[in-house]
């Protein structure tokens, strides 16, 4: 039997399960807010073409109005300006876009501190653990953020200091980046960026550090509390916007069924 027919029965079986780690996409999803002067992206809608009438008797259809970076979506190196000579979403490999996973899970040290960072301790200390980091895989980290998705306030959780919602710091950042053999960090948050990123130094520092590496971003994935630490794949093309900056995504996790965190 072939790998491929031994995949999709196994699917079909169900000894394979995909799990979808995507936000719905509506014009409830949270976007990011950045303050003044700097230019923000649009929330996502839909405007209608035809419905059934006489615009179009027999057909349904919109126009979608959204950002690059709206919802759950990818981040190309070209999106940052360290990464600005790199590759737009449309020449990522797609060798790239199917990739082994690991869940690193601080959820509980987020749900005690709204600001919480990740740090290279808590990443070695994993794989003292667990094993390496993937080769040219995901980071997936998971804070259990995605349980505020559903309300715009709760999910930037922002005061007059600015948002505040875990991420990683500034060393670690640089330590993913130019130290670890992992192709991309996927997060449940907004950005891949705390809250509080831009007092860091530099600001913004998985941007930064990551994309200048030529590594990749996914944003507001939910569900990792169903993938285990380590063994699943993560499937998540973006649309090939030619000179794009990132795409919305549907981001779907293969996991052998049995395989629990």
């Amino acid at each position: 039997m072939s790998v491929l027919r031994s995949l999709l029965e196994a699917i079909g079986g169900g000894t394979v399960e995909v799990i979808d780690l995507t936000a719905p996409l509506s014009p409830e999803t949270p976007v990011l807010q950045l303050p003044e002067p700097f230019g923000n992206t649009i929330p996502f809608s839909l405007s209608e073409i035809s419905r059934y009438d006489d615009r179009g008797p027999a057909w349904y259809w919109n126009d979608i109005h959204t950002g690059e970076h709206t919802g759950t979506h990818f981040d190309a190196p070209i999106h940052w300006v360290t990464g600005k000579d790199g590759e737009d979403v449309s020449q990522v490999p797609v060798t790239r876009l199917i990739a082994p996973a690991v869940v690193l899970d601080f959820s509980a040290e987020a749900a005690a501190d709204p600001d919480f960072l990740l740090q290279i301790e808590h990443v070695t200390n994993w794989e003292q653990e667990h094993g390496p980091l993937p080769e040219a895989g995901w980071l997936l980290y998971r804070t259990g953020w995605d349980v505020r998705s559903g309300d715009q306030a709760r999910f930037l959780n922002a005061d007059e200091n600015g948002p505040h919602t875990p991420g990683i710091s500034a060393e670690c950042a640089r330590w993913l980046a130019e130290r670890s053999p992992i192709g991309g960090l996927g997060v449940e948050t907004v950005g891949t960026d705390a809250g509080a990123a831009h007092s860091f130094d530099p600001a913004f520092p998985c941007h930064s550090f990551l994309l200048g590496a030529g590594k990749y971003g996914l944003t507001q994935l939910r569900n990792l509390d169903r993938l285990p630490v380590t063994g699943s794949v993560i499937v998540a093309p973006p649309l090939p916007i030619v000179g794009g900056s990132g795409s919305p995504v549907r981001v779907l996790a293969l996991v052998e069924s049995g395989a629990g965190r």
